[in-house]
């Protein structure tokens, strides 16, 4: 894999990296609040995350770090034994992180990266509308200034229909960020809103003596790497680290792929797999948690003009170049985190997404639908809603692939059946059980003729299966033979025949 090439970066890529870092910094702290971590720890993953993975990453404008939809699967898959906040969950979501990170790198490094595939598209589209629903309300109490118990639905519905407890000076910040980020936004996506919002959220804070929740104290450097984690409880995060690294990786491969199309350039997704794999790794070590590729990010960094890999590498350095000074915001209200991530997720509900796909298949509109309904019903637990649509959408596959078609053509005593769809165990009675019944219903017939030209796929067991049925029918007194036999299945046929004696020949 090549490195940073050996030249300095051009004056775009330092005002990119700059530039984007002032987004960054704001947005990585709020991601760590909905991760469930004190919102420091979002420095402690971005910043190693993009200096140690920049000089691998296959598309050269990604920036990596916290994002939304990976810090609510992180808080999904701890909540269910631990406390958010504590120390035992800092510790477990840095171990997420390096599982996270060694399995990515795990299937760039050997070619499995077809593994991403699992998630289809409507998964995958019915996930993310679902898991921006939950963002998006999860981030409402916060908004009002009232607490809840968790993340699930009922939690949060319970502490957002308390009206009396609102706090409007809360929810001025709130939505005045909402505003600016949305506005500038809209005006110039150039124009850095959320650093805007940040500093005059802290600026208003300290001038009208804001009592509410803030981001409160804030450790000035990047904590020493540490390996002191609950390394006993890894086999139990597994499950939940795979479906992490699935989930996350789509949408790095999402924005990677959309870049090099629009560039013109080679999209490498092992070499993806690898830069991600090396930046969750990273945040991990440095008590961070797990990471992906921002979207916002990576298109503002593109939009600045960011032109090699030096402009995330650049992002990082002025990030901990920033970290000694950021004991400034210990005094920013958590309301504007909860505005920055409003504004973030809000974008990401695409219901039409969800209808189009209906339109288009009524299967494959289940497989959308199912996910998202249940990822909203199993929330906060969301990964097994991932695992469940994963299922779905296989269920379905073997559910068409079950269905061959056999058609039946008689001239004489000659019998030609023939066989289109994917033949393989799982569809094979469909023509062994009509076999015997053909022959019954047709007692003068002298020759069977199996026609295998319409199969797209011929597995071993269906092979064998239809041999047994041809020897049934030799032991009747037909004569039988196949026809137009699929080049990859000649020798299974082969095999199977092997076994009989010379009169038996595969045609085809």
């Amino acid at each position: 894999m090549n490195a940073l090439r050996l030249s300095w970066p051009s004056l775009r890529d330092v005002l990119a990296g700059f530039s984007v870092a002032l987004v960054a910094l704001p947005q990585a702290m709020a991601y760590a609040e909905l991760a469930g971590l004190p919102a420091v720890h979002g420095l402690y993953a971005i910043v190693p995350a993009l200096l140690l993975a920049a000089p691998l990453l296959s598309a050269k404008e990604l920036q990596v770090g916290p994002v939304a939809t990976t810090s609510l699967l992180t808080f999904g898959i701890l909540s269910a034994t631990l406390e958010p906040r504590t120390d035992a969950w800092i510790a477990h979501a840095a171990l997420l992180a390096l599982l996270v990170g060694l399995i990515r790198m795990a299937i760039g490094l050997f070619g499995w990266g077809p593994l991403a595939y699992l998630l289809s598209r409507p998964v995958r589209i019915g996930f993310l509308n679902a898991a921006a629903l939950l963002i998006v309300a999860s981030q409402l109490p916060a908004a009002l200034g009232v607490q809840a118990r968790g993340l699930g639905l009922s939690d949060i519905a319970s502490a957002v229909v308390r009206t009396r407890d609102w706090q409007p000076l809360t929810i001025t910040f709130a939505v005045v960020t909402i505003a600016v980020v949305v506005l500038a936004r809209r005006l110039d996506p150039r124009i850095p809103g959320v650093l805007i919002a940040v500093v005059a959220s802290i600026l208003t804070a300290q001038a009208v003596g804001y009592s509410g929740p803030t981001v409160g104290p804030v450790t000035s450097a990047l904590p020493a790497v540490n390996l002191a984690l609950p390394w006993q409880a890894a086999p139990g995060l597994l499950v939940g680290a795979l479906v992490l690294a699935l989930v996350g990786f789509g949408e790095a491969a999402s924005i990677g792929r959309d870049f090099a199309a629009k560039a013109r350039r080679p999209w490498r997704p092992g070499r993806e797999f690898v830069s991600q794999g090396v930046a969750n790794v990273a945040a991990g070590l440095f008590s961070g948690f797990p990471v992906g590729a921002s979207f916002s990010r990576s298109a503002l960094n593109r939009l600045l003009g960011a032109t090699s890999r030096w402009s995330g590498f650049v992002t990082g350095l002025v990030l901990l170049a920033l970290l000694p000074l950021a004991g400034a915001l210990e005094a920013l209200p958590l309301a504007t985190l909860a505005g920055i991530i409003l504004a973030a997720a809000w974008s990401l509900v695409r219901p039409q997404e969800l209808w189009q796909i209906a339109k288009a298949s009524r299967s494959q509109g289940v497989v959308a639908a199912g996910t998202f309904l249940l990822t909203l019903a199993l929330s906060p637990r969301i990964d097994e809603a991932v695992l469940i649509g994963v299922i779905l959408a296989a269920g379905q596959h073997l559910r068409r692939e079950r269905n061959v078609r056999v058609d039946v053509t008689t001239v004489g005593t000659i019998i030609t059946v023939r066989v289109e769809g994917v033949l393989w165990y799982g569809s094979q009675e469909q023509l062994e059980e009509r076999l015997p019944d053909l022959l019954a219903s047709h007692p003068d017939a002298t020759d069977l003729i199996i026609d295998l030209g319409g199969c797209g796929r011929v597995d071993w067991s269906a092979a064998a299966g239809i041999a047994d049925a041809l020897e049934d029918a030799e032991q009747a007194g037909v004569r039988t033979r196949l026809a137009r036999v699929p080049a990859h299945a000649t020798r299974w046929f082969g095999s199977v025949w092997a076994r009989w004696d010379d009169r038996h020949h595969p045609a085809g």
